[in-house]
């Protein structure tokens, strides 16, 4: 993205973390960002931002477990946190919603969203109680893979349809940023 911070990337008026905060807001209870690199960053965004658990880019699984130990000290009466990359910019209304159902009905303790038939592992929802075996993975294991540690246990996805937009587009390059400024355009309600 040419050393841009692809998280303030705009998309459709707003940066691409503006879209996944305002749509994750009303779906749960507390909101806190992950980073990597420097935290005071995103301090203008009033939130709490906590840093990778485990050092050297781990990769998300380092994001999520960072995630759910906030959420073990935090707020302990808290047994699940969902997570999404801020990379997404049409995430779903109905996302943790979907996420739960999706577990509920699989009887797992972790959740992944799809669309086009693809997985999305890092728009999941992920049970507290599992972070001491995430850290194990991580820290014992040197596991990077979000595939690879959901595989050890029931996972519950949650399907998507992709029309108008698939929800879960990614941004990674500059073409796939000005494709979704253009879908931001014709798809306002996104």
């Amino acid at each position: 993205m040419g050393g841009a911070d692809k998280a303030r990337i705009r998309i459709g008026g707003a940066t691409m973390l503006d879209r996944v905060l305002t749509r994750l807001a009303p779906q749960c209870r507390r909101l806190v960002l992950n980073a990597a690199g420097d935290a005071a960053r995103f301090a203008d965004t009033g939130l709490p931002v906590i840093l990778d658990a485990v050092p050297d880019y781990a990769g998300p699984l380092a994001g999520i477990l960072a995630a759910l130990d906030w959420a073990a000290s935090e707020t302990p009466e808290i047994a699940w946190v969902a997570s999404a990359p801020s990379d997404c910019p049409f995430l779903p209304p109905d996302l943790v919603a979907r996420l739960h159902q999706a577990r509920s009905e699989a009887g797992a303790q972790l959740a992944c969203a799809a669309s086009l038939g693809r997985r999305h592992p890092v728009v999941g929802l992920w049970a507290v109680a599992l972070r001491e075996d995430l850290r194990r993975a991580l820290t014992q294991e040197g596991m990077r893979k979000v595939d690879q540690w959901t595989a050890r246990y029931p996972l519950g996805v949650a399907e998507w349809p992709a029309a108008p937009v698939d929800p879960f587009f990614n941004v990674n390059t500059p073409e796939e940023a000005a494709a979704a400024d253009r879908i931001a355009a014709r798809h306002p309600e996104l």
